[in-house]
């Protein structure tokens, strides 16, 4: 498995979109729109490949000059558990860290949770809904 930054814009980037609009919004009835798209050029997008498959992504987003957030993690249904999410997260933190980031937050979606505590996440806050689901802000010290 191969991880690497993806350009805004690239045909990499439109499998990306793809990606997250099968995954992630296409089952709660609802689309990346153009202009949510647009404001990804600043982000540091990342994306996992098998061969020329892409099997996952996510983005960094600035919060504060020390804080990114995570946002968007997908991976194809059929490969979830296998690795591919841990992966991700592994490359994104050390991108961070990298770029001198202190911190990542993310807001969670509910069913995700378990995942991210392993990861070393912490939950802030109570339950919220975001895109018609329940979310948690959770957060991890680099």
């Amino acid at each position: 498995m191969a991880l690497k930054i993806i350009d805004h814009g690239s045909a990499e980037y439109d499998q990306m979109v793809k990606l997250r609009e099968d995954i992630l919004r296409r089952p709660l009835g609802l689309h990346l729109e153009q202009d949510e798209l647009e404001q990804e050029k600043n982000n540091i997008l990342m994306a996992a490949y098998e061969d020329d498959q892409m099997l996952g992504c996510c983005m960094l987003v600035e919060e504060a000059p020390d804080t990114v957030r995570l946002r968007q993690m997908a991976v194809l249904n059929d490969l979830q558990g296998k690795g591919i999410g841990k992966a991700l997260m592994t490359f994104a933190e050390n991108l961070a860290r990298d770029r001198g980031y202190k911190k990542i937050t993310m807001h969670a979606r509910k069913n995700a949770l378990g995942f991210y505590e392993k990861m070393g996440y912490r939950k802030q806050g109570t339950e919220f809904q975001e895109i018609t689901i329940p979310h948690y802000v959770m957060e991890k010290a680099l």
